[in-house]
């Protein structure tokens, strides 16, 4: 593998005459010389000649680079499957904002088996080192994945210490030798090859090749069983339970059986989520999930391509094959390199119809519900990391058409269980972090228990909230959200006319599709799911959600409580009232002792012990640390 470096005195078509006409990769470099794009080529000058021609077929990313480029950097291949490989390793090192990048993902956890060392471990990771160790994952499912490693580690008897053996060893066996957790290998007691052996079947087992040790283990069991050596045939036995509850918790999905990989994607705006079903034997063993970015303007075949490049040509574990949702272009030279590197056969394949097809549809909503539920619970951890709360209000500011970018912003919300204890919330966001200070709650009063009326509670709120603001001279925010559609902002907007604060940017967010209704404007608007503006309103609306909830439960539980006490034989109105007025509340009647409660006037030991007795059944109340201060302001 060579390097060209061309002259810095040339300019752009100057440089391209003189490029190798051989395989390898290119980079183009603006004027400062920073990395646009890396690209591969069979031929590089034929290629790179390419990007000078005037074509109006160009999509315009293409047009963009063009305009930027200052000079062309080359590296030669001794194929063009090399300079795939070259390719994809740059693009890893310098990530060029015109390439689709593949994000390595570091929020899910491996399993990690140190197979470099003679003595492997097993243990849990979210680093990914390149010392050897084989590593499965990621696991979007942790609970499953440490049952999945428990259960292993209950089978097989693997050391939990850290010691680098052979070269450092323990003077006696640890406690889990005695506990039957490790066979010792540290003072003999397990050969190397026998602990070796071990560490082969948990490797079998993590990809997926469940029925081939079945088979090895029912021999070995066998044979111990013949050889009167039953405590060796009792532990085959557990192994194979433990086979038992791993096949279980996989799905069956493909009877035919067979290894392969099934890729879904799913894209929104700038982003794009892979999940790899892993298939083996006719079992899905898990999800892998990667993420793609840069992907505005590229075809859905250019995606997969990206994607199945990224992803495979670093992969140590290749199936003999994959499923892939649309064909792409160097496909063939990519299954021509994997089957090399597979030492057999690789095929990748675009089924149309069958269970093949349905493999995909599966794939792909996984891929769907990813993406959205990551953009939703944790969207820093898949956004560039150079977004900021200032950025958000800005994004947020040019939508909305707003005269200024909303760093104080207001969300409304009312929650009700069938008419009772209807309440609502107001949370107070202050650059994009909630100020708690500002937080307000009300229990709702226009509304007669056991009716449902969201648009009237929303307007109680509003103008409370709004009425007691104005009159006590408070702060007034930027921006008002109320959590609903077109009825709730219709709502909201009444109650603001009423208060005099009419002039106070105002939009409702409706959970079903995430549309934002707009005053004056009869169509909804629609931004990208990963448009920070709209992240900072979900923020918001899931905030102003969290505090009424938590309220209404609040309130539930306390009038579930008082019921409770009244219904305690021996005790009515009288002693209940009595009971109020001693202990100052309901919670302090259900942590008294019994002493206490037979202390009362009226109130004996027996009678005392049923209270007590009876309140310690019910669950403790809720922590409300967030409630702000307490609303008693009129309407």
């Amino acid at each position: 593998m060579n390097a060209d470096q061309a002259g810095g005195s040339q300019t752009f078509p100057e440089q391209v005459k003189s490029l190798p006409t051989g395989p390898g990769a290119y980079i183009f470099r603006d004027e400062r010389g920073d990395v646009l794009y890396v690209g591969k080529a069979n031929s590089l000058r034929t290629r790179v000649r390419s990007y000078l021609r005037k074509d109006r077929q160009k999509s315009p990313k293409v047009h963009r680079l063009v305009d930027r480029i200052h000079s062309v950097e080359s590296l030669s291949a001794q194929s063009e499957a090399e300079a795939l490989f070259l390719e994809w390793n740059l693009i890893k090192e310098y990530s060029p904002p015109f390439n689709i990048q593949l994000r390595d993902d570091k929020s899910y956890p491996y399993i990690r088996i140190t197979v470099s060392e003679a003595f492997p471990r097993i243990f849990v990771t979210r680093r990914l080192v390149d010392d050897g160790s084989r590593y499965f994952g990621p696991f979007t499912d942790v609970g499953a994945m440490r049952r999945a490693l428990r259960t292993i580690k209950r089978m097989y008897f693997v050391r939990s210490c850290r010691y680098d053996m052979p070269r450092d060893m323990p003077e006696r066996p640890c406690l889990d030798y005695h506990i039957g957790r490790c066979k010792a290998p540290c003072a003999d007691l397990q050969t190397q090859a026998e602990y070796r052996a071990m560490i082969d079947e948990i490797l079998a087992i993590l990809s997926g090749r469940t029925a081939a040790v079945r088979r090895a283990v029912q021999g070995r069991m066998k044979d111990a069983a013949a050889e009167l050596d039953f405590e060796r045939a009792a532990e085959l036995r557990d192994v194979l339970k433990g086979l038992d509850s791993i096949e279980r918790r996989q799905t069956a999905i493909d009877f035919r059986g067979g290894d392969h990989d099934v890729l879904g994607i799913a894209t929104e705006g700038d982003l794009a989520c892979g999940a790899v079903l892993r298939v083996r034997e006719g079992r899905v063993l898990g999800t892998r999930i990667h993420y793609l970015r840069n992907i505005v303007g590229e075809t859905p075949s250019e995606i997969v391509g990206a994607f199945v490049k990224g992803f495979y040509l670093r992969q140590e574990e290749i199936p003999a094959e994959l499923y892939v949702p649309e064909p792409f272009s160097d496909l063939e030279l990519v299954s021509e390199y994997l089957s090399a590197r597979r030492d057999g056969a690789f095929a990748i394949k675009c089924p149309q119809r069958g269970a093949g097809r349905q493999l995909l549809h599966l794939a792909e909503r996984n891929a769907r519900h990813v993406l959205q539920t990551d953009l939703l619970a944790d969207p820093e951890a898949i956004l560039p990391a150079n977004r900021s709360e200032g950025d958000a209000a800005v994004r947020l500011a040019e939508a909305l058409g707003l005269a200024a970018p909303p760093a104080n912003i207001v969300c409304f919300d009312v929650s009700t269980l069938g008419g009772t204890d209807s309440v609502g919330s107001a949370v107070w966001l202050a650059h994009g972090r909630p100020d708690k200070n500002e937080y307000r709650r009300f229990r709702i009063r226009s509304v007669e228990v056991g009716r449902t009326d969201d648009y009237a509670m929303m307007q109680e709120i509003v103008r409370r909230y709004f009425s007691r603001r104005v009159r006590e001279g408070n702060r007034l925010p930027d921006l008002v959200v109320i959590d609903g559609g077109r009825g709730q902002l219709s709502a909201a907007l009444q109650a603001m006319e009423a208060t005099d604060v009419s002039d106070l940017p105002v939009i409702a967010l409706a959970k079903r599709e995430e549309e934002v209704y707009r005053p004056g404007e009869p169509t909804p608007l629609r931004l990208l799911r990963t448009d920070p503006g709209l992240l900072s309103l979900q923020r918001a609306r899931d905030e102003a959600h969290r505090f009424a909830i938590t309220y209404n439960r609040t309130l539930r539980k306390r009038r579930t409580l008082r019921s409770r006490l009244s219904d305690i034989p021996g005790v009515g109105p009288a002693r209940e009232q009595e009971l109020l007025r001693r202990f100052g509340s309901l919670e302090r009647v259900r942590e008294a002792t019994v002493d206490a409660l037979a202390s009362l006037p009226g109130i004996g030991p027996m009678t005392a012990k049923r209270i007590h007795d009876a309140l310690l059944e019910d669950d403790a109340l809720p922590e409300d640390g967030e409630r702000g201060p307490a609303d008693r302001q009129p309407a």
